[in-house]
């Protein structure tokens, strides 16, 4: 049988000259991610010089060292040139810092407040260039909403309007589903959702146009059962299915759509415990009085002490957001997901290969754990079949997220 004849050593050189050529031309960043993968690198060379014929040892040790390092190179970006990008709910956190950024950066940036005189929007007129324009929006509001895409329309005549990036969001509850208000996921669905529904919609247009992106901002919350975030996590699952949606049906328009799905960050509502303090006790201030006997204050105060426990584990620096953010705008090809945010990597191993048991009990080790409500506890009359239930293993439903194990 013929065989293939072994390349010589002197083009085994040349494939790894042009590995290193490219790599070279490469965006690598100073890090950790980096130094650990030339140690790997490193390693693999001790490893095939003992084990490998020279030829064999140098092809494994250019393809590796090709293929780690150029997942670790900032893929190509396009110019910024005079671009046009409206950003929502630029008051605090990642629209504030992403519109900072993006304005240092040469774009012409829409950002949109819900107060003209807030701090966020101070600052921003402070820090940022003329270039930078401020627009009162509430997205719960239609007329709002029909401001913003004609103060968009006008003002990029001349550039046209290359991304959205919808990084407005609300959320004032953290109780299980059946202490939540149907008020409370109206409202959620109403900013996460609707607004930022019709907001897009409106300006496709003018994103068709120029061939542009679409942004999105969502949460792990919208992907993961989180206890106690059923309001907020339905509505960003809801935002994250349509731009799954709008990323299929836009694509022969070349329209490139992609979500953030960041971890715990340190923004303004993250941090301001007084006001989740007052939630609280609005809350209970507004249970109906059967629900309140048979959960108890203690079952509330402890998911509300677990929450601002996790909170406080939240991240101080933005930028791996801000800088998912830019990568969207400005990648060649950006991805679809981007999961900014220590250990978030973690959580979606976790949620998408283990167990549910499993997966259940990570969310509650790390963010709100079970707590026996009242009228479960021993005891409480009214339940008993219910204490029953947990007392023999042979009538176990399965296990409980709200039960203690």
């Amino acid at each position: 049988m013929e065989r293939w004849p072994w390349p010589s050593g002197g083009a085994w050189l040349l494939v790894a000259a042009r590995a290193l050529l490219q790599l070279l031309r490469a965006d690598l960043r100073l890090g950790s991610p980096l130094l650990a993968a030339l140690a790997l690198l490193a390693a693999l060379d001790w490893l095939c010089q003992r084990l490998l014929p020279p030829p064999a040892a140098l092809a494994v040790l250019a393809a590796t060292g090709w293929i780690t390092l150029s997942r670790l190179a900032r893929p190509p970006r396009l110019p910024v040139a005079t671009r046009a990008v409206l950003i929502t709910g630029c008051d605090t956190g990642f629209g504030k810092e992403t519109a900072k950024k993006l304005d240092a950066m040469g774009f012409m940036v829409l950002a949109t407040v819900l107060d003209l005189n807030s701090l966020g929007a101070l600052e921003l007129r402070a820090c940022c260039s003329p270039r930078l324009k401020l627009l009162q929006m509430d997205l719960t509001k239609p007329e709002d909403i029909s401001h913003a895409l004609e103060f968009t329309k006008a003002h990029t005549t001349s550039t046209g309007l290359w991304g959205l990036v919808n990084n407005a969001g609300f959320n004032d509850i953290v109780a299980d589903v059946e202490l939540s208000p149907m008020a409370k996921f109206r409202n959620c669905m109403e900013v996460n959702f609707f607004g930022a529904l019709e907001l897009t919609k409106g300006l496709l247009p003018l994103l068709r146009r120029s061939r542009g992106r679409i942004v999105t901002v969502g949460s792990p919350a919208g992907d993961m059962p989180y206890p106690c975030l059923a309001a907020y996590g339905t509505s960003k699952a809801a935002i994250v299915l349509l731009m799954d949606l709008f990323g299929s049906e836009l694509l022969p328009w070349g329209i490139k759509v992609s979500v953030i799905q960041p971890g715990c960050f340190k923004t303004e509502s993250v941090i301001n415990v007084n006001l989740w303090e007052q939630r609280k006790k609005l809350l209970l201030a507004n249970l109906p009085r059967e629900l309140l006997q048979a959960y108890g204050e203690d079952y509330i105060e402890h998911s509300h002490k677990q929450f601002l426990n996790s909170l406080s584990r939240a991240l101080p620096d933005l930028s791996p957001v801000t800088d998912a953010i830019t990568d969207a705008l400005l990648a060649a090809q950006p991805r679809r997901r981007y999961y900014p945010g220590r250990g978030v990597g973690l959580m979606y191993f976790i949620h998408y290969y283990l167990p549910e048991s499993l997966r259940r009990r990570f969310l509650q080790t790390f963010f709100i754990g079970p707590c026996v409500p009242r009228a479960l506890q021993p005891g409480q009359p009214g339940l008993t079949l219910a204490q029953d239930i947990t007392q023999d293993p042979n009538l176990n439903p399965g296990p409980s997220p709200v039960v203690a194990r």
